[in-house]
């Protein structure tokens, strides 16, 4: 088990997602999911080579991916890919805890996000909890899953 604290602004745990269009994803990210930038770091001719972006205490790290992104030194770059360069495929979904999955789907839907799971209440029973959820794709693929919890051991939650 971890001992020492993360940095500073840093949880636990943060995820990196590769896109060919980094700069449109992250304007994405923003606009339909709620996200906001922590920094973005360019490289030659402005392009974006890491971005973090903040949702609540979450963190998210955003990157440019395909041949254009290689460093030398680094060989294991060519694995980095967005879904939209697999034919579709992806090997990871997020989930993000939000105030009101109703409300955040509606300006998801507005921003462009492809729901592919309407909102849902899901009830894991009393010794559990229920959350209402929904799932959606952005624009390379990344399939994200917004939730907020509705229920925890059958208390309503925040009670």
């Amino acid at each position: 088990m971890p001992k020492k604290p993360t940095p500073a602004d840093w949880p636990r745990i943060s995820s990196a997602l590769f896109y060919a269009d980094p700069r449109a994803a992250i304007d994405f990210l923003c606009r339909a999911f709620g996200f906001t930038v922590r920094m973005v770091v360019e490289g030659a001719s402005g392009r974006i080579e890491h971005s973090e972006l903040d949702y609540g205490d979450g963190l998210v790290m955003v990157a440019g991916a395909g041949p254009e992104y290689q460093r030398a030194g680094q060989p294991w770059r060519v694995w980095f890919r967005s879904p939209a360069q697999i034919a579709g495929q992806s090997t990871q979904s997020l989930c993000v805890h939000v105030d009101d999955v109703d409300a955040h789907c509606a300006v998801a839907r507005a921003a462009g996000a492809r729901i592919v799971c309407e909102p849902l209440t899901s009830d894991y029973g009393p010794e559990y909890w229920s959350d209402r959820g929904y799932a959606a794709e952005d624009g390379e693929g990344h399939v994200w899953w917004f939730v907020q919890r509705l229920t925890t051991r059958g208390v309503p939650h925040g009670a």
